[in-house]
Formats: C-alpha cells, structure tokens, sequence
C-alpha cells in the first residue's frame, strides 16, 4: 500500500491524500501563501505599469479589481491542479499562481503596441489562445515523455532552483539593488537571518511529526513579520540616499493599504464591472510571442512536478501526473485572462516548500488555496500579507530555493552516474544555463532567440539536456 496513492490513508501531512486535523490542516496550507503571496501579484503590478494602467492615469480602481482577482484565480486553479476535473489537473501537491516567466515577453509587447488598455487586451486574448495551446499540448506528453528521462529533469529541476536562489537573496537583502536605497543593510539581512533561525531552531529541535516542526516556515514568517511591524513602530521610518532623497526601509510595515482595502468585494469578469475598460483583443504580434513561451512554461512545469513528486513524495512523477498538471496550466491560464490575471503557472518557491517540509498533503494545501479564494473575494485580509516586507520572505525563501536544487540532485542520481550523464548535465548546466542567465549574454542574436534563451537560464539548460540525451548513444553495461 503505498501512503501516496492511497486514498483510505488518514492522520499524516506527508500523505497526498491524509485527512488530518483543520487546526493542523490551516497552519500547514497558510505557509504555503505566505510563500507565495507577493510572487503572485509582483507580476501584475509590473505589467500593468508596462501598459500604463497606473492609479495616477485614472485605474486606481480597476488595479485593485485585477489584483483581487489574481488572488481568486491563483486559489481555484491550485485547487483543480490537486483535485483534476477530468483530464485538467495532474493530483500532485502544487501550488499554481501568477507567472513572472512572461514578463519579458509582455514588456516586450508594451514596447511595440504602445501603454493602454488595448495593448492589455491583447495580452489577455493571445493569453486565452495559447493557453488552450499548451493545454492540448499537455494531451500529447505522454508519447514525448521519452524525452524527459531523470537526468534531463533533474537538469532542468536544478536550474530552476539555480535560478530561484537569487531572487532569495534579493528578498532577504530588501528587494532589488537598482531599486532598493537600503538593499542588504544589516537589518533587513538581520530580519531574514530570525527568520531563518526560527525556522532552523524549531525544523530540528522539536518533534519533528508535531505542528511546530512542520508549521515551521509559516512561524517563523509570523515571527519576523512582528518583529518587523515592532521595528516600524520604534525606529525611524525614512532614511536619505546619495542624491538627498527621501526613502521607505524596506522592513518598514505599511497599514494604509489595509486600512484603505475593502471587507468585501465580487470578483469582475473583463469587460464588466469594474474590468469594463478592458476588451479582448485577438493581435497576431502578440499571440506569436506569447504561444512560444507557453512552450517554455510547459517545459518548466515538468520540472516543477517532477521536483515535487521527487522531493515531496520520493518517486519520479507518473505520465497523468506530468500531462495533467500541463493541462491545468495551460487551461488555468486561459481561465486567468478571462478575469484579466496574467498566466498562472506551477510556482516554484512552493515545490522548494513541499520538498523541505516533505508536507504533500492535499487538505492542507487547499486550505492554503481556500485563504488565497477568501483572499480574493475580502481585499483587507489579502492587503495584509501584501504588506509583508519582503527580508521577511526572503528569510525563508533562501532555504526553500536552494532544496529545489537538492531535489534535481537527488532525481539526477536516482540511477548510476556514467560518463553520458555528467556530459549532459556539465553542458547543459554550463554552457545552456550560464548562457541563458548571463545578462546580456544572448543579447547579440535574434530577438526570438533572445526571448526563448535570455533571462533564467532554465530553458536553454532544458533543451540543451533533451537534445544531448537524443544525440549522446547509451553504452551497454
């Protein structure tokens, strides 16, 4: 009997299918959001100031509107990806959000069509196209499942978590150095270090089956996220940069948004209510751009779940697994432009989650899905843990980045390591994910090129493993 397939078994988080306690349940999906949260609505916010649909130029309201819906979209997709309607949705511990991996392709969009709602639309409509793309792609991977041995996997399940690590130290450090006056000060590194040691101190030092071993990432969130509300309350708010301008620290906790957020409010479908200004618009030069990178995401979610049912549940992902899973993002995609939400996507600060904590159950991971719903449906509640700064996160991201890098360790050595296999894996490491990640590495070739190959790294490390799988011959024992 195997406490991953079996649905009869009760009583333990690290069963897919346990049914534990809500007062166990709640804590254990909870931080699973607060990993999450922000990275669910940074890429709206981005895009939306890409199109120029900001509070100043008069869509104060309407930002509201497609934030509040990122977060009910993001709650239902994650839990039709764990429950499947029919073949939409691989049953595996995942939790799906907003992309940041088309926001290249998106600015890039924004550049050529100009800022508006138009433009906007555009996005959403070669969205809603590609995404049903994706989704009948996701039908066709078991016959291309062939191509997607452990070593090309575990290739690209580590250069996911290569290209995660930074964006940890960058949440620890404040945020962004080109952005951020007080980037890597001593208390914003000082506030993700508690948090980091809360987490250390009560994964390894107490029961490790009871409620604080497990609920380890959501307490010690909790912890820095007081600490920090008490450093605004005591300390100076403001500090002054090199050119005499005033500035926020990033750890300072800022109510006015909770404050100014409603108890409750009906989710708008796009071109209605409060989305009514903006239109789906069917524009070729967008869908072309967008359908490439749906390809990609495809190739980034096998090795999201592949990673989480390696690291969570200690197996290789089955073929449903792996296509269903491609279907919900795919088909979850197209359901997120219907309500103006950019595409949601396997996150992958939630399989490093999954992977530490070895938590899979799938009633405590809807519970999270449930919060991010309610999220959507009461703004004030989803306003609070938008406010959280992020050397908060970045105290327990930093950790969870780097066991996704683990966990393509362990699916690459699952079999013995022979002369092929470290081929492949120090070509596509080296030269496909140092190229692709290096800024302005790729920057001289063709702007598709550029697209597919620039920014993580992740892809060309994926078809750089596939493609020396097929051309490298396998030697006889």
């Amino acid at each position: 009997m195997s406490k991953d397939t079996k649905p009869a078994q009760t009583g333990t988080p690290y069963s897919f299918y346990g049914k534990i306690p809500l007062k166990q349940a709640i804590p254990l999906g909870l931080q699973h959001v607060m990993a999450m949260f922000i990275g669910n609505l940074t890429p709206l916010i981005i895009i939306m100031g890409a199109c120029g649909l900001t509070a100043d130029a008069g869509y104060g309201e309407l930002r509201t509107a497609l934030l509040q819906n990122a977060m009910l979209i993001a709650g239902i997709v994650t839990l039709v990806q764990m429950f499947s309607i029919g073949p939409c949705g691989g049953k595996v511990p995942i939790v799906m959000g907003t992309s940041s991996g088309f926001l290249g392709v998106f600015q890039s969009i924004a550049a050529t069509m100009g800022a508006g709602v138009l433009t906007y639309g555009a996005i959403m409509g070669a969205c809603l196209v590609s995404g049903i793309f994706e989704g009948v792609l996701g039908f066709c991977l078991k016959p291309l499942r062939r191509f997607f041995p452990p070593v090309v996997t575990g290739c690209v399940v580590m250069a996911i978590g290569l290209s995660l690590i930074p964006v940890g130290i960058n949440y620890l450090c404040g945020g962004n150095s080109a952005t951020t006056p007080d980037y890597g000060s001593i208390i914003n590194i000082g506030l993700g270090l508690l948090v980091l040691v809360v987490i250390l101190i009560l994964k390894h030092f107490t029961n490790p089956r009871g409620l604080l071993s497990t609920s380890s990432i959501l307490i010690g969130i909790l912890a820095g996220y007081v600490v920090a509300i008490i450093l605004t309350l005591v300390l100076p708010n403001t500090g002054i940069n090199a050119d005499g301008d005033t500035f926020t620290y990033a750890w300072v906790v800022n109510f006015d948004q909770v404050k100014n957020a409603a108890w409750f409010a009906i989710p708008s479908f796009i071109g209605f209510g409060k989305l009514s200004d903006i239109h789906l618009v069917f524009n070729v030069q967008a869908i072309v751009p967008i359908a490439i990178m749906f390809i990609v995401t495809a190739v980034e979610t096998v090795g999201d779940i592949s990673a989480c049912v390696e690291g969570g549940m200690g197996r290789e992902a089955t073929d449903s697994e792996l296509s269903g899973g491609v279907i919900c993002d795919g088909l979850g995609s197209s359901l997120a432009s219907l309500f103006g939400v950019l595409p949601n996507t396997s996150f992958s600060q939630n399989v490093g989650l999954v992977t530490m904590t070895k938590v899979v159950n799938r009633f405590a991971l809807s519970c999270g899905a449930i919060f991010l719903i309610l999220c959507g449906l009461c703004p004030k509640i989803g306003a609070c843990v938008s406010i959280m700064p992020q050397p908060v996160l970045g105290g327990a991201a930093v950790m969870m980045f780097a066991s996704i890098l683990i966990s393509g360790i362990q699916l690459v050595t699952r079999e013995p390591i022979t002369a092929r296999e470290i081929t492949i894996i120090s070509v596509a490491l080296g030269l496909g994910y140092g190229l692709g990640s290096t800024t302005g590495a790729t920057g001289q070739l063709p702007y598709y090129i550029q697209l597919i190959f620039g920014g993580s790294g992740i892809v060309p490390a994926a078809f750089g493993a596939m493609l020396l799988n097929i051309i490298i011959p396998k030697k006889a024992d």
